[in-house]
């Protein structure tokens, strides 16, 4: 039996967990709903709401209601429902949570491993606040893969060829661009670029701020004063928004929205799409550098590109599709639902991790330079902040990489290894890591040999060593980030106070759902040594995995137990 993987698009608006069923990948749905708010609440009697009932009362509640909490992972930021503080990570971990709930009732089993998606380019700290949030909601997290290279393995599904296609990505909260080769199967991402803090909710803020300054101009009262006014005000505008996708106008209208000497005003404007368009330029031109830039990170350009695919629900405003025609002469695809297509991608690299038939080979790349700092010359002048890149922004990955430094004092005892991300000669300039010491070195003159290995995982984790060559001494960090990464004990605080709040969950854990759980492991070890049994046993073992697959589909705890335990009497016999 294969082992039960899903994949879930971790959104800064929506969120969706998706799976690959009987060969097909499927977004599962929820009332009919594939989408889920990434909204989080507090209600009247202080339960708390996840997806469409958070987004709802956010219009009542603004002060209790936590809406793109994405941009804030990796940071130190924190957020108030009620009596208690959450971070980042906690709330990512209660929108999985609803997701791991809404899997297991459409499957009808526990989920318990998870392919995560992450803009592409989200840092090192971003990607184990992403990781954090998963094991707080009990998920093991196997894979973290970029959005856009998530979609192209959606999009790869249905194509048989080879082309370059360009995956322009943007969604609620965050953009990336990749160039990405599709080729026999493979799907190899051959640059990115992005920006995490560009997207759809900034579309939103613009025509916020420009409905603040009309109602203000013929009303004389300023909208963001009220926390309510302001969060029907910037609803609104997201519905305006959307609106403008295939309208040339938006009406926007708003009752009773705010009081003035004793006398509820009511909002009512429209906003014009080439307003609108005019409002968000900026940002719009902001991406198409970002475009330039990772067509030259491929070494490529326009021409080159046989395809656009269109990946988050923003990239629905005509002027995006409409720019990029005219800088590839190309009608951007929408083949895949642009709000779903990351979500099937993540299910698609899931079944493939299970041990799925799927006929894609994923080929992702990392979209920053690391390396670390030395004490070099920069303009002529000795500069102890040199950057020194070890492994190169656009490196498929996973990757190690490894180059060699020197003492720079006679008897020097101890260097300072800095790691840092970034593409600035200036180390300073860069976002550094981490850091560590290594102590101890030999006594001899300087230019003593000091190897240090940079190491990333198939996950964007880096690991870095320093080795003293002469005498083996060595001396390695994980790069967790202090504010992104919990420590095990407030680790298990998170547990255990976003298990508080999802008592419906418990029972999942009961004693028969344990021991099929234990059972499947059991079947699992069986049948990877069946082979290697003496013929006579091979007969009986297989006779206990088919008694013991049949006390599970009847929910049969006597036979399952007594099966279960002849199953491990032989195989402990079988194995020593």
């Amino acid at each position: 039996m294969k082992e039960l993987i899903v994949g879930i698009d971790l959104g800064t608006t929506n969120s969706e967990i998706a799976v690959v069923h009987n060969g097909k990948p499927v977004v599962i749905s929820e009332n009919n709903k594939k989408i889920i708010p990434s909204c989080v609440g507090l209600s009247d009697d202080g339960k708390i709401l996840v997806g469409e009932p958070a987004r709802n009362q956010y219009l009542l509640y603004p002060e209790r209601t936590v809406k793109s909490i994405k941009r804030k992972m990796g940071s130190d930021y924190t957020v108030n429902l009620g009596d208690k503080t959450y971070t980042p990570q906690e709330i990512s971990a209660i929108i999985l949570k609803k997701l791991k709930a809404t899997a297991e009732r459409y499957l009808e089993q526990p989920v318990n491993k998870a392919v995560i998606t992450v803009p592409a380019y989200f840092s090192d700290a971003q990607r184990q606040a992403t990781r954090d949030a998963g094991e707080i909601a009990g998920l093991e997290v196997v894979r973290i893969i970029n959005e856009p290279t998530a979609a192209a393995l959606a999009y790869e599904t249905d194509y048989k060829g080879a082309k370059k296609i360009l995956v322009y990505d943007l969604g609620g909260g965050t953009f990336d661009v990749s160039v990405v080769s599709l080729q026999a199967g493979v799907v190899e991402v051959l640059s990115s670029h992005g920006n995490n803090y560009l997207g759809g909710d900034d579309f939103d803020n613009k025509i916020s701020e420009e409905i603040f300054r009309r109602f203000k101009e013929s009303n004389g009262v300023d909208l963001q004063t009220s926390l309510r006014a302001k969060a029907r005000v910037l609803r609104a505008s997201e519905h305006a928004k959307i609106s403008l996708s295939d309208n040339p106008f938006a009406l926007v209208q708003e009752e009773y929205l705010i009081e003035k000497a004793g006398k509820l005003l009511n909002l009512q404007t429209e906003i014009d799409r080439h307003d609108y368009e005019d409002m968000i330029s900026s940002y719009i031109d902001e991406t198409i550098e970002a475009v330039h830039t990772a067509l030259k990170g491929a070494s490529f350009n326009a021409k080159q590109i046989d395809e656009i695919l269109l990946v988050g629900g923003s990239t629905r405003t005509p002027m995006i599709s409409r720019l990029l025609k005219e800088h590839f002469s190309l009608h951007p695809q929408k083949k895949i639902d642009p709000d779903l297509c990351v979500a099937v991608g993540a299910a698609i690299q899931a079944a493939m991790i299970a041990g799925e038939t799927v006929s894609s080979v994923l080929v992702d790349i990392t979209p920053y330079t690391f390396g670390t700092s030395v004490l070099s010359e920069m303009n002529g002048m000795p500069n102890p902040n040199v950057f020194v890149p070890i492994i190169e922004k656009n490196t498929p990955i996973p990757v190690s990489k490894s180059e060699v430094f020197y003492t720079f004092f006679d008897n020097q005892e101890a260097v300072e290894v800095k790691v840092f991300q970034g593409e600035n000669k200036d180390a300073t300039k860069n976002i550094r890591i981490g850091s560590f010491i290594v102590e101890g070195l030999s006594a001899v003159p300087a230019g003593n040999e000091i190897v240090t290995d940079f190491d990333l995982d198939i996950n964007g984790i880096l690991h870095v060593s320093s080795t003293e060559k002469c005498s083996g001494l060595k001396k390695s960090i994980r790069i967790d980030n202090a504010i992104s990464r919990f420590e095990q004990e407030e680790m298990d605080k998170a547990k255990d106070k976003i298990a508080y709040l999802f008592p419906q969950d418990k029972p999942a854990t009961t004693k028969l759902s344990r021991n099929k759980s234990e059972a499947m492991k059991l079947i699992q070890r069986a049948e990877e040594n069946l082979e290697n049994f003496p013929e006579e046993d091979r007969e009986e073992v297989s006779t206990l995995i088919e008694d013991i697959r049949d006390a599970i589909e009847k929910d049969d705890e006597k036979t399952l137990q007594d099966a279960v335990q002849e199953l491990s009497d032989i195989l402990f016999y079988l194995e020593t």
